[in-house]
Formats: structure tokens, sequence, C-alpha cells
């Protein structure tokens, strides 16, 4: 009764230290050039926009099976087991003790017994103890903030491992269909040259070409033949890598949708709030941090203080047991201690001094976390943007490259012209139509890239302590 009365009385004591406040933003109110939005466009299965069921399974097996994110699994045990470990400190300890001996003496005092008589004393023990540290300057009450504080930055590094994943697997599928889609380009370019060297040799067997214009065919047949196997290289090493991410190493991937079917999520409108890099789970993480650290400035200087504690004890003294557990020899006992470092050499408050300074650090981070995070989400919507503007421009330069080539092609074979144009032809088209694919693959490139700067990817923590339910992948 006493240690309760005890833990309610400090439990209105202020404790020692700074409470812990979020830094304020020195971020501009919106991001420039945007053409759309808010919370909206911040899905958290946002892979599943795009329709492809290929690329929808890969994420979701990326976030159950990549060993990074059962990495971050255990680091959050981990954390909640330190939680855990707190918590329990600030409530008082209780022991169960017990012993029993048996003394057999063959003399009481100097006179020796009989052989065949000795003394035999029997004794057993058992006692229930209890120790309380009572936390005035609130040392306890900190430790269990900055625990609270890690534990919930450990369920955000769970979301900065599913936003990175999800992020690297969808790249990674683009970049595969775009390699892929560029091989067709390539591998209809080596038939094209194929009917071009034909052609060519047949002229100069007619008289109507040289052997100049069969050289050159035959040149350019054999340039496009090396660049579509160097497009297959890529690939293969596109796909170990996809490989990788879902946990299956070695596995092949399955056929999707075509880059050029892929629907693209639309562009975001003016005015998106800066606020929205507050959700990304990496500002999160780094804000948790800061919180952790500024609790452990009240540890530290919590070790300033006198500590005061209470020890009980009550228990039994019997030659039976029984008599023991019925009460007959009982004893108890009731004691406060104080410990108070009188002389250190300045050593706590060094502690202190060393727990401030690594919360200036931690604050230094957080704000380069943020600044870090609204670039990036600039930085998309400037080469969403971007690519989204030349969309028309690439068609209009492929537009112009078939037409400018079926002219070349009839020039040539109506004697016009030498084969060299229709090389230059070819090769512009064949450029145009590379060009073509690889901003179709930047636009997806980048529309990735906004997701996952604005933190789309994971679901936010629930819960009055944030750490019961945690955050986790949104693909769980």
């Amino acid at each position: 009764m006493l240690l309760a009365c005890a833990a309610l009385a400090i439990a209105g004591c202020a404790a020692v230290g700074p409470d812990y406040r979020r830094p304020p933003s020195a971020l501009p109110a919106a991001f420039p050039g945007t053409s759309a939005a808010g919370e909206s466009i911040v899905q958290p299965r946002w892979w599943t926009l795009y329709g492809d069921a290929t690329l929808t399974g890969l994420v979701d097996e990326a976030l159950s099976r990549n060993a990074d994110v059962r990495l971050a699994a255990a680091r959050v045990e981990e954390t909640e087991a330190v939680l855990d470990q707190a918590r329990a400190a600030m409530f008082p300890q209780i022991d169960l003790q017990g012993s029993s001996s048996r003394t057999r003496s063959t003399q009481v005092g100097a006179v020796p017994l009989p052989a065949s008589a000795p003394v035999v004393q029997s004794s057993q023990r058992l006692v229930l103890s209890t120790s309380f540290e009572l936390d005035f300057w609130g040392r306890l009450r900190r430790a269990d903030e900055a625990a609270r504080a890690q534990a919930l930055g450990s369920r955000y590094g769970e979301g900065v491992v599913a936003t990175s994943l999800a992020g690297a697997t969808a790249q990674a599928y683009f970049a595969l269909r775009s390699l892929e889609a560029q091989a067709d380009s390539l591998a209809a370019t080596v038939t094209a040259r194929e009917g071009s060297l034909d052609l060519a040799r047949r002229r100069a067997a007619g008289g109507v070409a040289s052997d100049l214009d069969v050289a050159q065919a035959g040149g350019a047949l054999a340039d496009a033949r090396v660049q579509l196997r160097e497009l297959r290289r890529q690939r293969a090493i596109v796909e170990h890598q996809l490989a990788v991410l879902v946990g299956r190493p070695g596995a092949g991937i399955a056929p999707g949708t075509g880059l050029a079917a892929l629907p693209l999520p639309p562009v975001p409108p003016a005015g998106l709030p800066s606020s929205l890099v507050d959700r990304r789970p990496d500002v999160r993480q780094a804000e948790q941090t800061l919180a952790a650290a500024s609790a452990l400035i009240g540890v530290a200087k919590a070790q300033e203080y006198p500590t005061f504690s209470l020890t009980a004890f009550l228990g039994g003294q019997a030659a039976d047991l029984g008599n023991v557990i019925s009460g007959a020899g009982r004893v108890g006992s009731l004691g406060a201690s104080v410990f108070w470092p009188v002389f250190d050499a300045g050593r706590f408050e060094a502690r202190t001094r060393e727990a401030e300074a690594r919360a200036e650090q931690a604050a230094a981070v957080y704000e380069r976390t943020v600044q870090t995070a609204w670039r990036e989400v600039a930085d998309a919507l400037d080469t969403l943007e971007a690519a989204t503007q030349s969309e028309a421009d690439v068609r209009a330069r492929l537009d112009a490259a078939r037409e400018a080539l079926r002219i070349t092609q009839i020039r040539y074979e109506s004697g016009y012209s030498g084969y060299l144009e229709v090389l230059d032809a070819q090769r512009t088209l064949n450029g145009a139509e590379l060009a073509s694919i690889q901003n179709r693959q930047a636009r997806l490139a980048s529309s990735v890239e906004l997701m996952k700067a604005l933190g789309g990817g994971w679901t936010l923590p629930a819960g009055p302590a944030g750490v019961a339910s945690g955050a986790r992948p949104a693909g769980r």
C-alpha cells in the first residue's frame, strides 16, 4: 500500500529535461509549378494505378519476401522489447526467495554427543521482497518516452523500407518493359536492314547500285545486331535485379502489359501542399529520433539529483515449511534509501551536455531530412511535367522520321539518291523510336518517383502510442 501511495504521489511530479516540441517548418506553403491536388494523389497502393497485374504481384511479393522487410520487422521487435523493459522499470519489482537447510551436529558447545544421538536442526525460509525507485525527477518517465519514440521510429523505419522497395521494384519493372520495347524496335530495324542489304545486293548485281551501297548496308545491319544484343543483355541484368527484389533469385519475370499500353497517373494539380512531406516515413522516423534524443536529456539530467528507493520484505522462518506458510516465525521489514552523487568531478553534468549535443544533431538531421524530402518532391514534379510536355514533340519527331524514311526509300529505288541517305533516314527513325520509348519510360519513372517522394506505399501507425499496430507496408 505504501508503495502504491508513493507511486501516485510522484506521478504528478514534473520530469526534468525539455518536453519535446516539433521544430517549426521553414518550407514554402506549396510546391511550385504543379498543375493539381492534395492528399488524394498519395495512394497507399499506388502501383495498382498502372493496371498491370504483373507489376502489382511483383511489388506485393517484394513487400512480403524481401530480406530488407524482414530486417526492418526484426528491428521493430527489438525496439518494442526495449520499450517493454523501460515500462517495466516504472513498477515495483517483486521477488520470491526460499531456502531450506538441515544441520547435523555431534556436539553441543564443547561437549561431545554420543554418535547414536546427534542433534539435527531443520530450517525453512520463505521471503517475499520488493523494491521500487521513486521517480521524483522523471528519469524513468523520460526513459519510457525515449523508448516509445524509438519503437515508433522503428515502425516508421518499416515504412522507409516499404516505400523504397516498392519504388525500386516498379522502376526496375518499367525499365524491363522499356528494354523489351526497345529490343522489339531494334529487332524490326534488323529485319528492315536485312531487306535493305538484300535490295542493295540485287541493285548492285543489276548494275544500278555500287558495291559501296552493299558495304554500307552490311555495316548498318551489323551495327543494329550489336545494339540488339546489348539491349538483351541489359534486359537480363534488370530481370536479375527484379528477381532479387522479390526474393526469388534466378526466377523469370512473367510477361505483362506493354510499355505503351500502361496508363499514366494524372499530373498533380497546382498548389500541392508542402505539408505532404510530413507523411513520409523517413521524415517521421527522423522526428521520432529527435523526440527520443530530447527525452534522453531528461534521463541524463535526472542523474544529477538524488535517487530515492523503497524496499520491503515479508516472510517467515521455521523448522517446518507448514509453519512458515501458516505464519509462524513471520518476519518483515520496510526501508528507504537515498543515493546522491555529492562529488563526481562533473561527470553527470558532462553526460547532460552530451545528451543535449546529440539532440542538436538529431534536430539538424530532422531539418535536413525535411528539406531533402521537399527537394525530391519538387524534382519529381518538374521531371514528370517535363516528360509530359515532351510527349507531343517526341511523337512529332517519330512521325517526321517515318515520313522521311518513306520518301528517301522511294528516291533511292528510283535512282535519285544514294544509299547513304537511306541509311541516315533509317538511323534517324531508329533514334526517334527509341526516344519515344525512353520518354514513355521517363514519364512512368517520374510518376513512380513522385509517389515515392510523397510517401506512398505504407500506412500510418494507429493507436494512441503508435506502437501496437504500427506502420505496415501497404502491400500486406
